[in-house]
């Protein structure tokens, strides 16, 4: 299924490179297994995505040797792409565009972010343009469908692709041109927004992979902490839910309360911005 995925993106004119695979305990298929930190997200050709091709016979020879590649497009050619890869990266993205979903193609990814589509714009990729959403245009890279996540979710298709691309919205490449922005306006439902993360979090931790299940739980912690420093969420609820989710995963006990309690203070000590005049 790679392959015929791989050569069809190839067929719109969008450069594909292979991408190592994680296996089903979520080990990478790169020689560091367990111990890679990206599992299942980095290039298996040498040059990587410089190697990027449309060339069908190339793409062929590639998945003749790696037939389970999962499937890397290079960005900045056909697309570039808005990765929001938290609730909270969506929510901001939605915020900053007045609640509209831009009409494009969106693809679910593994982790259950997304990435949307938008007609290349010329920039490079983009880091933490806002908290969970970042950017990748030119020299940049995404995994597309059907490739397959550490945690052995699939990326699949929201929104298929259409016969033309939208432009980015002037606000979001007006974000991508300039420097960062200032932190955007206050949630409109801090409380409800601190509901979803917390269950997101939760599930993030629950179903890590074996070799990213101390840094899921770690960052999970940290992030939730910013809500218990705004004082949106109450530390025992969230120490309670994230130690279950940690001991389903298969942590042991005294990394999961040594981890939790790090992750929490430090988070505690950025906490998220909390509007005035709304209920705990």
């Amino acid at each position: 299924m790679s392959l015929t995925a791989a050569l069809a993106y190839a067929r719109h004119g969008i450069p594909v490179l292979p991408v190592h695979t994680p296996d089903r305990g979520g080990c990478c298929s790169c020689r560091r297994g367990a111990r890679c930190d990206r599992p299942g997200k980095h290039p298996r050709s040498r040059h990587g995505v410089r190697e990027a091709s449309t060339d069908p016979r190339q793409i062929q020879l590639w998945w003749a040797h790696w037939p389970r590649a999962n499937v890397g497009l290079r960005t900045g050619v056909f697309m570039d792409v808005a990765d929001v890869d938290s609730p909270e990266g969506w929510h901001g993205l939605r915020h900053l565009l007045g609640g509209d979903v831009p009409p494009g193609p969106q693809v679910r990814t593994g982790r259950g972010g997304r990435h949307l589509w938008f007609h290349p714009t010329g920039f490079g990729n983009r880091v933490r343009l806002l908290p969970g959403l970042d950017w990748r245009g030119a020299g940049g890279y995404v995994l597309a469908p059907p490739s397959r996540h550490a945690t052995g979710t699939g990326y699949t298709w929201i929104r298929r692709p259409g016969p033309a691309l939208p432009a980015g919205p002037p606000a979001l490449l007006a974000m991508i041109a300039g420097p960062p922005p200032a932190p955007p306006a206050p949630l409109a439902h801090p409380d409800r927004y601190a509901e979803v993360a917390l269950a997101a979090a939760v599930e993030r931790v629950a179903s890590a992979a074996v070799g990213c299940r101390n840094d899921t739980l770690n960052r999970a912690a940290f992030g939730l902490g910013r809500l218990v420093g705004a004082g949106l969420l109450d530390a025992a609820v969230v120490g309670r839910e994230l130690t279950a989710a940690a001991r389903y995963a298969g942590l042991a006990p005294g990394e999961i309360r040594g981890t939790i309690r790090s992750g929490m203070r430090a988070g505690a000590r950025r906490p998220f911005d909390r509007p005035s005049g709304h209920a705990a």
